[in-house]
């Protein structure tokens, strides 16, 4: 019996929303069947950080590893989904959520932070995970922590806190990801990220598969 695959990713198109300033998803055609052409072929301008994507340690850490260079174990294996609520202003995900039991025999773990998702609208108030949860991931000892929202830090952050908290952990990191209609409980996640050299980030096709 094959097990169901649930698609938690960002689908890509100009609709996709982007952090305000950073380059949005665009698609132009170098050939088309329908002008004649013997195939279509198409060429596509965005930013790494757009729809669902994985953050280098380059992203923050200018003597950082790029995306081409990070160990691809944590993008593979087991992990757990979660349901929290960000709280305080900015929305942050409470440590407080992160108990041991929480998290027992979990390496991997995807935070769902609201009940719906639509990927074409940025929300400057997006629950982030926070230092404070950030460093309850790291003691731990996950190796990858995702979020259903665009950053690990609130939208204004510029110490990227979290990010570098992660980062001193050795825990990989997801953004972005579309958790709707995905029952809390343990799944495979497979969410490679591209080969791209000196990348700060990379854009993957995550998916959850029942164990």
């Amino acid at each position: 019996m094959s097990r169901r695959i649930w698609d938690v990713s960002e689908p890509l198109s100009p609709a996709t929303a982007v952090f305000p300033g950073d380059t949005p998803f665009s698609q132009d055609w170098v050939l088309r069947m329908d002008e004649g052409a013997s195939c279509n072929v198409s060429t596509i301008q965005l930013s790494v950080h757009c729809g669902t994507h994985t953050d280098a340690p380059l992203h923050f850490d200018p003597a950082g590893r790029p995306i081409a260079d990070v160990p691809l174990e944590a993008y593979l294996g087991r992990c757990r989904v979660l349901d929290v609520r960000g709280q305080g202003d900015p929305r942050l995900v409470p440590a407080s959520a992160l108990t041991a039991e929480a998290l027992a025999g979990v390496e991997r773990l995807l935070l769902r932070t609201r009940p719906d998702h639509d990927h074409t609208v940025f929300d400057p108030a997006f629950t982030a995970l926070g230092p404070a949860a950030a460093a309850a991931v790291v003691a731990a000892g996950l190796r990858l922590v995702g979020i259903d929202t665009p950053s690990m830090d609130h939208a204004t952050s510029k110490e990227l806190e979290a990010h570098r908290i992660l980062h001193r952990g050795h825990v990989a990191i997801l953004e972005n990801l579309d958790l709707r209609g995905v029952p809390p409980g343990d799944y495979e996640l497979i969410a490679l990220p591209l080969r791209i050299l000196h990348g700060d980030s990379s854009p993957v096709r995550a998916i959850l598969r029942d164990l």
